[in-house]
């Protein structure tokens, strides 16, 4: 089947950091480091507690993360009906089926794992086999199980909690009853092991916090919270009687467990439920996470005992409205979401993702209050613009808001809310006949100077970003007659476009402020995109078309139809070859320009509500409705060849699915990508031997190892010791005797003037071993073991074998015509060039002499000679054809 989109492949998704699913936190024994894991959609993430840096992103799921689970060396995950086992916290290693229904809690239990789904089946599974070890049933109307706890000390015993109110003590070994305790009348939702033995932690439903002894079923006391339901408990370990209790509201209560009486209060520490928490082992530290995508780290150092924020990772805890790249290297993207907060996020790393602040009329009020009960909070951002080329010297991005004539300034290097905020004094002297009115589009110029905004009332005003002053509107009353859809201005500044409700599009004299030309659409404008470099700008109508309009013309020149429901966004590429639109029918279509033909399309489970191509084409960027996340598509015809034909009239588009949070691989299959059954083995790149048999390739061998091979000779000579070992001059305590009846003195041996004879090698010396070699590679034409030898020897011992094929050292001549016709079988492979170079130099030094005074050995020399020349004369000409172009750049006048 050809694949859903030719031109782009889910890359990874970004802006996720935790979900409503709680935490796990595992201490690694070996990094001396708390590592926190969350569940975020169909993966998790790895973080560590000291930086709260980002570690690991777990192969994608098939579909959401119900719960999370961690022991000593793995990461177990419920999705669905099937737990799966991670190692390393990427890779899935076991797979448990068995159940029929959902999967809620998990508890790793030694060496086995218990899981519950929502139907109260409880399996207990060995982790090593992936056999179920034990099953049992329950009644969801009787005893369903909420909560899960393994008491300490408590061997084979798990405690069970029911929303009935009632709490299980069960062997799971023997598979029996223990005990049951009667409970308190109210849903049991947390179970939490206490510092002191026998005592759990039981969170209700109604608020209340039980501490109860397991051994003599006694109350030790209760606590209660006005907040709701409990939905985490934790206690710290440092030292400090403290129980941590989290509520449905996001607030967190400390509570002294010696004075029995509440501690501090932590009110809104999350946006929504605390669904995650956990104090780390003998630290004053907690982290805590909830569904409002934000995961922190909090410190008990405050007077009243109460914790405050120490480290915080986030996201935009509410759907994301408008995507931008910022600057032209495409790294960073600027989002607004509906929490009314505009962030940064990077395509390189997350450590350089940041927040520029959430939207306020007044900063420094904000600042001392809750940001849930902030009232000087503004609404959410629907559009903004932002200009980097004056980034440092005053406020480049401009922003409007839901409902507001407000516009606000931002400031993308201080990640701070600007120091202008835009109101024309129209709106505020006549506020009756504009209580309606919203602003609508802005715009910054290129220079970086000067914003323009549209509003509904059909105004466009331009005012100066670095004073904050109006410098003029269009139009003798209004620009237009009825809401401003979009407003633009050409790259010289000579030319401001803006486009009305009445489907009339407006040239201007960007200085003057007079109007320059008019061209009727055939419908209502919803916004308009233009392409400062090619001049080419891009209209999307209330009809669900796209018309082209060229600017300098000033007339439509491509008409673009197929979308079924109001177009959300659009995009140019950076040479303006193609435009990018995204529509509510949740299509994606790409718009070839010059030819004015489809060239892709897709279509995605949640519409687009923007969408932006980075400058340099390497990522689509999108949001979709309803949906936290920034989500990136890499381009493939930058990697690959595409070919890019039209597509069909009746074209079916196909569903593509969302990247996930882990960088996905063009083309893998789902049955890849979900890992669920084989463990996952990524094996590292090997580099060739040899790329092509025409280029010439070198060894691995160090230098050291060839390099002096013709100067060993200086080099011994150089390392010889200047004196010779000098005798003992004392007698040795045990002096030789000769053998026999009377002890006698051995006298040193008589140096006979005997010149020591020497008798001929030749023959009686035996062959080296790299002779052998040679002798067996001649048979057998394979010469590889031969150079394999050689490249194990030291120089040294290369010397002594090359001068041990001589014939007065035990060789012979077929030796050295076989040394010859391995050199040259050698060359002819453009393998190992530079030590067969030096072996062979060796070789004709030490042999030269042999060698010219045997004739049979000629034929065979100038056949090596030949090869020789033409493996280095491609060497040489290559590195004469680079040496003069380097030359010539260096040189030459440009």
């Amino acid at each position: 089947m050809s694949e859903a989109s030719k031109i782009f492949a889910g890359y990874r998704a970004l802006g996720f950091v935790s979900s409503g699913v709680p935490l796990a936190v595992r201490y690694h024994q070996k990094h001396k480091e708390n590592y926190v894991v969350t569940a975020v959609g169909k993966a998790f993430h790895t973080y560590n507690c000291s930086k709260l840096g980002i570690v690991s992103v777990s192969d994608s799921h098939p579909e959401e993360i119900s719960v999370l689970g961690v022991d000593r060396a793995l990461t177990f995950t419920a999705c669905r009906n099937v737990v799966r086992a991670f190692t390393r916290g990427k890779q899935v290693k076991y797979t448990y089926e068995g159940h029929k229904h959902d999967v809620h809690l998990l508890l790793p239990f030694g060496q086995h794992l218990i899981s519950v789904d929502r139907e109260s089946t409880v399996i207990i599974w060995d982790i090593q086999s992936q056999d179920q070890y034990l099953e049992l049933q329950f009644n969801n109307g009787s005893f369903e199980v909420t909560s899960l706890l393994h008491p300490s000390t408590y061997m084979n015993k798990v405690v069970l909690g029911s929303r009935q109110g009632e709490l299980q003590l069960w062997n799971v070994k023997a598979n029996k009853l223990v005990y049951t305790f009667q409970g308190w009348g109210q849903p049991v939702t947390v179970l939490t092991q206490a510092p002191a033995l026998d005592v759990v932690a039981v969170g209700l439903e109604n608020g209340q916090i039980i501490l109860h002894n397991l051994k003599v079923d006694e109350t030790i006391t209760k606590f209660l919270q006005d907040w709701g339901p409990v939905t985490s408990i934790s206690f710290r370990t440092d030292g400090h009687p403290i129980m941590a209790t989290g509520s449905a509201s996001g607030h967190i209560a400390l509570w002294d467990l010696e004075e029995r009486k509440l501690r501090s209060q932590m009110r809104e520490a999350h946006a929504g439920a605390v669904t995650g928490m956990q104090c780390l082992p003998s630290e004053p530290l907690m982290v805590t996470s909830a569904a409002d995508n934000t995961l922190k780290v909090w410190i008990f150092d405050m007077p009243d005992g109460g914790g405050r924020l120490l480290r915080e990772r986030s996201g935009h805890s509410a759907p994301v409205n408008k995507l931008r790249h910022y600057g032209n290297d495409g790294r960073n993207i600027l989002s607004a979401g509906q929490d009314s907060t505009l962030r940064s996020f990077s395509t390189i790393h997350e450590r350089h993702n940041k927040s520029l602040g959430r939207a306020s009329y007044h900063k420094s009020q904000t600042k001392k209050k809750t940001l849930k009960y902030d009232q000087h909070r503004m609404p959410y951002i629907v559009n903004f613009v932002a200009e980097p080329s004056r980034q440092s010297d005053w406020d480049n991005i401009l922003a409007y808001h839901r409902g507001l004539n407000l516009v606000t300034t931002w400031n993308y290097q201080r990640s701070t809310m600007g120091e202008h905020k835009f109101l024309h004094q129209r709106f505020t002297e006549d506020a009756a006949n504009h209580r309606n009115t919203v602003a609508q589009c802005v715009e910054i110029t290129s220079c970086g100077n000067f914003g323009l905004i549209g509003y509904s009332s059909g105004h466009v005003d331009v005012y100066n970003l670095q004073s904050g002053l109006q410098r003029g509107s269009y139009g003798e009353d209004r620009a237009h007659s009825s809401s401003v859809q979009g407003v633009v201005v050409d790259g010289l500044n000579q030319v401001t476009l803006t486009s009305g409700r009445d489907g009339d599009l407006k040239f201007w004299s960007f200085k003057q402020k007079k109007l320059l030309e008019t061209v009727k659409l055939e419908s209502p404008v919803s916004s308009i995109l233009l392409h400062r470099e090619s001049a080419m700008l891009a209209v999307a109508r209330d009809d669900f078309h796209v018309n082209i309009v060229d600017v300098d013309g000033q007339k439509v020149v491509r008409k673009f139809t197929g979308h079924e429901n109001r177009i959300t966004d659009m995009a140019f590429s950076s040479d303006a070859r193609w435009l990018v639109t995204a529509a509510m029918d949740c299509s994606l279509r790409v718009w070839d320009l010059p030819t004015g033909r489809l060239i892709d399309c897709f279509l995605v489970d949640s519409a687009v509500t923007s969408l932006t191509l980075s400058p340099t084409s390497d990522f689509l960027v999108t949001s979709h409705l309803d949906d936290c996340g920034v989500y990136l598509w890499s381009n493939k015809t930058l990697f690959s060849h595409v070919a890019l034909k039209a597509l069909p009239e009746n074209y079916e588009p196909q569903l593509v699915d969302l990247p996930s949070t882990g960088r996905q691989t063009p083309g893998e299959s789902d049955q890849d990508a979900d890992g669920a059954e084989e463990e996952f083995v990524r094996s590292e790149f090997k580099s060739p031997e040899q790329i092509s048999s025409e280029l010439v390739t070198l060894s691995l061998l160090p230098n050291s190892r060839w390099q002096n091979l013709l100067h060993l000779d200086i080099v011994k000579q150089r390392n010889r010791p200047k004196q010779p070992p000098k005798a003992p001059k004392a007698a040795p305590f045990f002096l030789p005797t000769v053998a026999g009846l009377e002890p006698k003195f051995a006298l040193p041996e008589n140096q006979t003037s005997g010149k020591t004879s020497k008798v001929a090698a030749g023959s009686l010396m035996p062959l080296c071993t790299l002779g052998k070699l040679l002798l067996e590679a001649a048979n057998t034409h394979n010469y590889t073991p031969v150079l394999d030898y050689i490249k194990s020897l030291s120089p040294s011992a290369v010397d002594v074998e090359i001068r041990s094929l001589d014939p007065d050292m035990g060789g012979s001549l077929d030796v050295l015509r076989a040394f010859i016709q391995f050199a040259k079988a050698t060359l002819e492979t453009n393998r190992n060039f530079e030590i067969i170079q030096a072996y062979l130099g060796l070789f004709l030094k030490v042999h030269g002499d042999e060698l010219s005074s045997q004739k049979d050995l000629v034929p065979d020399l100038e056949a090596l000679a030949g090869i020789q020349a033409t493996s280095w004369s491609s060497v040489q000409d290559s590195l004469n054809q680079t040496l003069c172009l380097v030359n010539y750049l260096r040189t030459a006048v440009l």
